[in-house]
Formats: structure tokens, sequence, C-alpha cells
């Protein structure tokens, strides 16, 4: 990995604010948002968060500077989980909160968001990507989240020194009782803005509509609730993103519902077909296949169709299709058709009804 000052672009005298505002620069770059597919942006990010990490601390900067990178005591910086870092810096103690320095966890991420998502039957069960829109709190770009015309005129509250909260001391019938609390002067964020900017009032963030591709992984259902880390609200003053949660919704199907992981339709046989047998085509949500119908086939019979239902969310295997007979009786015969089935009647012995319309008599007799 390149010197921690470096990849920092400060000297190796640089006073810890020039490393803060050094460290915020170069995060904005970098930030996810800003590069949803770049590795080598993720990967210098990990390293930027890694100096800043070091290099922010007195001691590990102490360190450094005589050994280097080797870790105190054996302790490796753990750089494994992009997560764990992005919630460190863009969380609740995010360094973009201001200037302040040393204080204690009072910066607060923005809010957590959930946006429902329609999703069609036929892309829940194969898997799809769906564009979500969302109107949120947005990094305010004319002052980079900092909430000042000029970073120069951002300066530590004298009521708090930085900290952002301050001690109450009140008396009660058991004594004096102390109690912490937001620092009213700040609000808690540590930082006195002598010129708010005029975009978002010295708030750091404006609302906005915003745009995400959501993969929607195949073998989702309805109430499934996919995380977006980092894609919520924008906190105050850079003080971190919420997380965006994606509730999926999936519409109905024409003709198949789902049953745990098999999709069933009925299949309509005509009773020709039934009764003989033969072949029929139908259609999968992916393909056609051909099923074979024995004769004597009746109503409610199952036909499977192997591997061709919902696929399971871990992966290792998917259902199947399930299609229910349904025996489709005529609803109107020619002539020809009703002498055919009353003659295979009464080859059987079934009474039937000897009703017949006055045109088809009429027709016999002149026959």
């Amino acid at each position: 990995m390149s010197d921690f000052y470096d990849l920092l672009e400060v000297g190796r005298t640089a006073s810890p604010d020039e490393i803060k505002r050094a460290f915020r620069k170069l995060a904005r770059e970098l930030h996810p948002d800003r590069n949803p597919d770049d590795p080598a942006a993720e990967a210098r990010f990990k390293d930027v968060a890694k100096a800043y990490e070091t290099l922010s601390d007195p001691e590990r900067r102490a360190h450094y500077d005589r050994y280097g990178d080797a870790p105190p005591g054996g302790a490796p910086f753990d750089t494994s989980s992009f997560g764990d870092i992005f919630d460190a810096f863009f969380g609740g103690q995010s360094p973009f909160a201001g200037f302040g320095g040393g204080r204690a966890e009072h910066s607060q991420r923005g809010d957590d968001l959930e946006v429902v998502v329609d999703v069609s039957f036929e892309d829940a069960v194969l898997g799809s990507q769906q564009t979500v829109d969302v109107r949120t709190h947005l990094t305010c770009e004319p002052c980079e989240a900092t909430g000042a015309t000029d970073v120069s005129q951002v300066v530590t509250c004298d009521t708090c020194g930085g900290v952002g909260q301050v001690q109450q001391v009140r008396r009660s019938i058991l004594g004096q009782m102390v109690s912490t609390v937001v620092c009213p002067a700040c609000r808690g964020l540590g930082d006195i803005i002598e010129s708010p900017c005029s975009s978002c009032d010295g708030d750091g963030r404006v609302v906005g509509e915003t745009q995400y591709t959501v993969d929607i992984p195949a073998g989702v259902d309805t109430g499934a609730a996919l995380r977006l880390t980092g894609r919520g609200a924008a906190g105050a003053r850079g003080a971190g993103f919420g997380d965006l949660y994606v509730r999926v919704r999936v519409m109905a199907h024409a003709r198949f519902e789902r049953q745990g992981s098999d999709l069933v339709a009925e299949l309509a046989i005509p009773m020709t077909i039934a009764a003989l047998g033969g072949e029929m085509t139908v259609e999968t949500l992916e393909r056609e296949e051909t099923i074979t119908i024995p004769s004597g086939t009746q109503t409610g019979r199952q036909f499977r169709i192997a591997d061709q239902g919902v696929p399971s969310l871990q992966g290792n295997r998917r259902g199947d299709v399930r299609l229910v007979a349904i025996v489709v009786v005529p609803e109107s015969l020619t002539d020809d058709q009703e002498d055919l089935l009353r003659k295979f009647a009464a080859a059987r012995g079934d009474e039937v009804n000897e009703s017949r319309s006055l045109l088809g008599r009429i027709r016999s007799a002149l026959s």
C-alpha cells in the first residue's frame, strides 16, 4: 500500500484539521454513490479510509511515523469488510460531521427509507433489475455537505467545545442531578457555521429526487425487503447515509399462482383427448413443453414439469410446474357431432336427454 500521507495527499507535518479536510475531499470523490460500478474507486476508498483511521489518531500516527504500517501489538487493521468501513466513516461518528474533533457520538446518520416496488410475476420468479425513484435528503453539492460557503468559517462551538453535548445541573430532593443534553448552540453538531450555505441553509443536505437500480433476486416473494446499504437519506452536514429498504410487491399472473416453490395452473383438456389420450403443448414462464395425456384422464389429475418452478433464494433447488387437469366438455355440437355422441352413449348404455333442436329433428326426418 502507498504511504498514508501520499494517499491523503498531505505532507507529513499536516495538522489534524488538514488531514480531516483531505479525507473528506477524497471520500466524497470515491463515495459509492458516485462510483457504483467502479471497483478501483472502492479499493482506493478502503486505502484512504485506512490511512485516515491511522493518521487521525495521535498515538497511531506516532507509531506509523516511527514504524510504518506494522500494526502495534500485532493487531492488524481489518479492511476485509467494505460495509464495516462504510459504517465507520459514513455512519454515526462520521468525520464528515464537522471539524470540531474529539466529540462524542452525537452526529446521526440520515434516516432509513422504505419504498415499495411492484414486480411482475415473471420477474419475481426469474429475477430482474428494477428502477426505483426516491425523494429524500441528498448531499448539498455547492457546499459539499459542509453547510458552509467557506469551510474556513466553520469553527468549533464555544459552548460545548466541539463535543456536541453539555451537562446540566439541577437540584432535586435527592440533591444535585447532572444530566447530559444536546448542545443548544450547535444542535449537537459541535461546530458553528459563520456563513451558512445559501442552497441548504447550513444543513449540508437538500431534498431532491434520486434513482437507484435494484437487483431483484430470482424467487423473491411479496413482502420481502431488500436492503441497500448507504442509499437512504443523507445526514445533516455529512453525518452519513441511512439505508434504503425496498419492499417487494409481486403482481398476479394471468395463469400461474405460486404455492411454495411450485407454480400451479389449470390445464384445459378437451374431453376427446382426455378420453382417448394424446399430447398437448403448454407454456411455462420460460419455454414451451410437450406433455403426454394418458387415456381416461379425469379432472383434477396433476401433471408435473420438473425444475420449471420458483428458484430457491439460497440457490440450492428449484420447484416444479404443476398443471391441474380440467376436462372440457363442448358447450355446443354440430348435428353430426351430436349423432356420434348419441351412438357412443347408446353403445355404453348411457341414458341421455332425447330432446334435440327443431332444426336437428327436421334434418333427421329428411335424411
